[in-house]
């Protein structure tokens, strides 16, 4: 198969699994212990965790306290928003090649095999 051809396949198959992204989200989700003085004790115990999802909006960081079920579903959105990114990015990449193909012409489209060395030390 034509090393284009491969790259055309792993492009839709990338538009694939973009369609099946049911929900995605940006930010993080993390969990947070808080410190508190108890009476009777010198050094603050430390509650939680708590959820915190944060996001950026507007230049500024907001966020927000989850339930635990509440981040388990937030923490695959985020995720799934992760693998988007990375799935637009190799998208891209591949489509940047194929231009990179198609300009060149065709017959550059074949991988070609790596060059062996012609000199005498690299054949011993």
């Amino acid at each position: 198969m034509e090393a284009w051809e491969k790259v055309e396949r792993r492009r839709e198959e990338i538009l694939q699994e973009m369609r099946a992204i049911r929900a995605m989200r940006k930010g993080s989700v993390m969990e947070q212990y808080l410190p508190v003085k108890q009476r009777g004790k010198t050094e603050p115990v430390l509650r939680g965790p708590y959820w915190l999802y944060t996001r950026k909006e507007k230049g500024r960081t907001v966020g927000r306290r989850l339930s635990r079920e509440e981040a388990e579903r937030v923490r695959a959105e985020v995720e799934a928003g992760h693998r988007f990114q990375a799935l637009c990015r190799e998208y891209e990449e591949l489509t940047e090649r194929l231009g990179e193909w198609e300009r060149a012409g065709r017959e550059t489209w074949r991988e070609k095999k790596p060059r062996r060395s012609r000199s005498r030390k690299t054949r011993r």
